[in-house]
């Protein structure tokens, strides 16, 4: 079977499509998978080094601030899908599967018209423009939220399947993840991060908890805190520490970026971070209690919905930024190191929550449409 995959922008639109890439080689090595993406998006980098072809065409998010930047995102999405046709018509694909961004539309416009069966997921609770575009020509929508169904046209398309992420995330192992972190195996260890970037507000709390929690224990444990601050804060903060002269304990461990989230993550009873699509997925794969802050500045408030779901589920403590506090935020930890059967009780909700592998019920659900 010869296979489109697309999807980019961001890591939450990438990530998801090579977990499907993956499992459709792991089920068929003679699956033959290509990606169309931006070439001045990640994509263009993390496909390639994923070992994936990538090729490029031209892609715009769509702009309707003034008439005049929405006709020129509309010239050059409409040469997005003649680039992507000529591509597909040298590959000849039988299905072609998007996971959202704005390169997902020319795309799956592109595969729908040549004849190819299309299918997307959408990741977030508040679905995209693209996919909701993309609906009516799709022979399946996949949904890592259940509630997104509310904002589309055709529920009977509609398969809730969770969120695609890599395999090792299901396989958590907390004391091999502590062991190769350096890490006690009986600290209570809490992972702060706000993405790739990092987030203001978050970053602004958790610096006020880092001071709190320094040389802490309790009962004679260690309580650890690994603080992922962002690319753009790191300097930031450490410039801080210098400044009012503190003396960091080795339970506190500060990182511009978390490069090893499996590790990481499956290390941590306690995850403090922002609500999107697919680090919601990565936590509740893990089965990994989590305080979800949503950011209020993304589209749709998606993250918010994202969150709650999580939340509504009993897997997650949905906190709003502008209530996000250290009282707040020491009140939980002291709760969570003081009734640790509510935190594994939250664990396992959260695990519940992931279900099953979602790029294997993908797999198994596309495939259906070809016996």
């Amino acid at each position: 079977m010869r296979i489109v995959m697309t999807g980019g922008g961001t890591g939450g639109h990438i990530y998801p499509a090579l977990a499907i890439a993956d499992k459709f080689k792991e089920m068929d090595p003679e699956n033959e998978v290509l990606y169309i993406g931006d070439g001045n998006c990640m994509e263009s980098t993390i496909v390639p080094d994923h070992g994936y072809e990538f090729r490029a065409i031209p892609a715009e998010e769509v702009n309707r601030s003034n008439p005049l930047k929405l006709a020129k995102t509309a010239v050059k999405n409409v040469a997005g899908i003649h680039e992507a046709k000529k591509i597909m018509k040298e590959f000849r694909p039988d299905i072609v599967i998007g996971t959202g961004g704005f390169v997902s539309f020319p795309v799956l416009y592109a595969g729908q018209s040549l004849g190819a069966k299309v299918y997307f997921h959408e990741q977030n609770a508040f679905p995209g423009l693209a996919n909701r575009m993309l609906e009516k020509y799709a022979s399946k929508v996949f949904l890592g939220f259940g509630s997104a169904t509310s904002f589309f046209k055709y529920p009977e398309k509609h398969i809730v399947t969770g969120n695609p992420v890599r395999k090792a995330f299901f396989q958590a192992d907390r004391l091999e993840a502590r062991g190769k972190l350096g890490l006690s195996q009986q600290a209570f260890v809490i992972l702060s991060f706000g993405g790739s970037l990092g987030a203001g507000r978050i970053n602004d709390v958790m610096y006020d908890v880092m001071k709190q929690l320094n040389g802490e224990e309790k009962d004679g444990k260690k309580i650890v805190l690994l603080f992922g601050t962002g690319k753009i804060y790191y300097d930031r903060i450490m410039e801080r520490i210098k400044e009012e002269g503190l003396e960091l304990e080795s339970n506190i461990v500060i990182k511009p970026y978390i490069d090893d989230m499996v590790s990481y993550l499956s290390a941590a009873d306690l995850v403090i971070s922002r609500s999107g699509a697919l680090t919601c997925a990565e936590v509740c794969a893990c089965g990994r209690a989590s305080v979800l802050i949503p950011s209020p500045n993304v589209t749709g408030n998606h993250q918010y919905y994202n969150a709650k779901e999580v939340a509504d589920a009993g897997g997650a403590v949905l906190i709003e930024e502008k209530d996000f506090t250290f009282d707040r935020m020491m009140e939980l930890i002291v709760r969570f190191l003081n009734e640790p059967e509510a935190l594994d009780e939250m664990s396992q909700k959260a695990a519940d929550f992931a279900g099953e592998d979602a790029a294997q019920t993908i797999y198994d659900e596309i495939m259906k449409d070809f016996r």
